[in-house]
């Protein structure tokens, strides 16, 4: 299927560059919005040609098939469950992704030679499709760090150190690494652990930070409070939304604890939106506690999620405490987008909070530490004005740090010729 359409897409604009982009992410358009597919649009932008490959998993009971969009082409492969689900099956699912992923570029992708591979984790047996295609093309590597596999397993307790599969995925850790011609980190705290933990050469590494399209619209004008009342959301509240995966690392019990002890604070509503492995007892939770200051839904429509956000006033971000390794979580970039300020409740590896605090959008502390977060949630209860400053200087901070085209030339000034 599609093998000489994919030589005409490859031949089309013979000014551009041929672009891999292996993803762990579901993919269904390349005008969804997301960090990776915002990305892969603007190279597209720029006249390249995006050969997309994400999983289709197999509780969608679809097959390995092509979708061709423009000058791009989405490569679904059929793999296991990958996200979302239990450490087990991921790990499974790490374990075959490779392989799955080389036999249908393979098929689908026959004759297509590529200039640039961009790749990211958590599934780092991935290094076997980019070590054939960068050996078989002569082609460039550009390794985005969104995770850091299999650490934040380990330190989540899921496996140990000794334990073989943690062992073969740390081998093929290092392979990933020592395959990429360029390493972008999604802070200056990742930046400076692979180069100190991983003894990477420091000149291979930089900051190349989770991004986005901005659609251009005001998000401070355009809040629309209707939305608040389609999901029976109080108005009058202070209304604070965890979006995304629900999952062990955002270490939710801690916002649940949250919940149950601010249950009588009227000025302060808790919203839950997402799906993941954690979504089934923290539903269960609400069901039985019925929690007024709360409440908890399904994953939405982008569309739909990007209008309740825009509606809120604060975006939360969770992360499991005892991570030693520094995330930087991706959902804050549509908070900001958005004109949220953030409350972050972390761990004490990412440098996420520190930078909220130092550029005035955002106040953090340590996951577990209630005090401290009780007193961010009276800050912002007696500061309403002040907040909506934040949430400016959220937005400012983005268009000067965080947008797609950002991204792109940090990326391609490794391999545009002067």
């Amino acid at each position: 299927m599609g093998n000489d359409q994919t030589r005409t897409l490859q031949t089309s604009n013979p000014n551009g560059l041929n672009v891999l982009f292996l993803s762990h992410i579901r993919v269904n358009s390349i005008y969804e919005r997301g960090i990776f597919t915002d990305l892969a649009r603007f190279f597209m932008k720029q006249g390249h040609r995006v050969h997309f490959v994400a999983p289709v998993e197999r509780m969608f009971k679809k097959p390995t098939h092509l979708i061709r969009e423009e000058n791009s082409s989405i490569l679904k492969v059929k793999t296991l469950n990958l996200l979302k689900m239990n450490f087990f099956e991921k790990g499974i699912g790490a374990l075959l992704l490779g392989r799955q992923y080389n036999i249908a570029i393979k098929k689908y992708f026959a004759g297509v030679r590529y200039d640039i591979i961009l790749y990211s984790p958590p599934f780092v047996a991935l290094q076997n499709v980019v070590r054939e295609i960068k050996e078989r093309d002569q082609a460039k590597t550009y390794l985005l760090l969104t995770d850091f596999f299999p650490q934040s397993a380990i330190d989540l307790g899921v496996f140990s150190e000794k334990n073989i599969l943690c062992k073969y995925f740390r081998a093929q850790e290092k392979k990933l690494y020592q395959l990429a011609d360029h390493i972008g980190c999604m802070s200056p705290a990742g930046a400076k652990y692979v180069v100190e933990r991983k003894n990477l050469d420091k000149t291979k590494v930089e900051v190349c930070p989770n991004s986005a399209e901005i659609d251009g619209k005001d998000p401070f004008t355009n809040k629309n409070r209707e939305v608040l009342r389609r999901y029976n959301i109080p108005s009058h509240t202070i209304n604070y939304i965890l979006g995304g995966n629900l999952g062990k690392p955002q270490g939710l019990d801690f916002l649940i604890d949250i919940i149950q002890s601010r249950k009588n604070d009227l000025s302060s509503y808790f919203i839950i939106v997402g799906n993941g492995t954690e979504y089934g007892w923290i539903k269960k939770w609400m069901d039985y506690k019925k929690p007024v200051n709360a409440m908890l839904m399904p994953g939405l429509r982008q569309k739909d999620y990007t209008e309740l956000v825009r509606a809120c006033d604060v975006g939360l971000i969770f992360l499991d405490k005892r991570f030693t390794v520094p995330h930087f979580p991706s959902r804050l970039v549509s908070y900001l987008e958005n004109g949220l300020p953030i409350l972050a409740a972390t761990d004490l590896s990412t440098d996420l909070g520190e930078i909220a605090e130092k550029n005035h959008f955002g106040f953090s502390c340590i996951n577990g530490d209630l005090d401290r977060f009780f007193a961010h949630l009276d800050w912002f209860s007696k500061n309403r004005s002040q907040m909506a400053e934040m949430g400016k200087n959220g937005y400012n901070f983005l268009l000067k740090n965080y947008t797609v085209s950002q991204a792109y030339n940090i990326i391609m000034k490794h391999f545009m010729k002067p």
